[in-house]
């Protein structure tokens, strides 16, 4: 059987291998993430202002309120953390492997920190999860919540890791820019949450 000839029909060796933002793949992946895990987050609110629509009072009779003060340094935190966290995205935009991997290593470190703050914050929540429907409802926001910052502290970790003992290329860069992305849609979930959970009980 004779071969047909190859025909080239265009020449591609002329494109970037890789791109910052909306032109590389993984941020519209990033962009979905966010996406379905924020409708998961408005979903649970509308649990909870369901449930608080039908109580007399809130918390319901013999409930008490959360402890303001380790959700408050919680929230400072994360809001500190955005600044950080938005040089490291520059960095990583700008392809500096220094100072990428230094953001990176800091930025889980302050994780971690947080982390360990949430940890005192949800024994101060001062209700069981099964005590009643408040309860519950209080403890899947928080607990839902809470996985969102180990996950991405956990990706964090991998990610400095991996900064500081490979050659960062430039889909490195972008996975940086984006893990950047993805942490600071966490800081803006928790800002509602903090407001409903915390301060929701002490106006109603």
């Amino acid at each position: 059987m004779i071969p047909r000839p190859v025909r080239i029909v265009g020449n591609l060796s002329g494109l970037p291998g890789s791109q910052h933002g909306a032109r590389h793949l993984v941020w519209w992946g990033n962009l979905g993430f966010m996406v379905i895990e924020g409708t998961g987050f408005v979903l649970a609110i509308g649990v909870y202002l369901y449930i608080r629509s039908i109580s007399p009072s809130w918390p319901p009779p013999g409930d008490a309120r959360p402890d303001l003060f380790w959700s408050s340094l919680f929230t400072g935190g994360l809001l500190l953390s955005e600044l950080p966290n938005w040089w490291v995205h520059r960095q990583a935009h700008f392809n500096r492997p220094a100072a990428t991997r230094r953001g990176v290593l800091l930025m889980t470190l302050i994780g971690l920190a947080l982390i360990v703050v949430r940890w005192f914050g949800l024994h101060h929540l001062n209700i069981r999860w099964d005590h009643d429907a408040y309860g519950s409802v209080l403890w899947l926001l928080m607990v839902l919540h809470t996985i969102h910052i180990v996950t991405d502290v956990g990706d964090t970790a991998v990610q400095a890791l991996w900064l500081y003992t490979h050659v960062i290329g430039e889909d490195q860069f972008e996975d940086v820019t984006d893990n950047a992305n993805y942490w600071s849609f966490v800081v803006v979930a928790w800002l509602p949450l903090y407001v409903l959970l915390f301060w929701l009980p002490r106006w109603a």
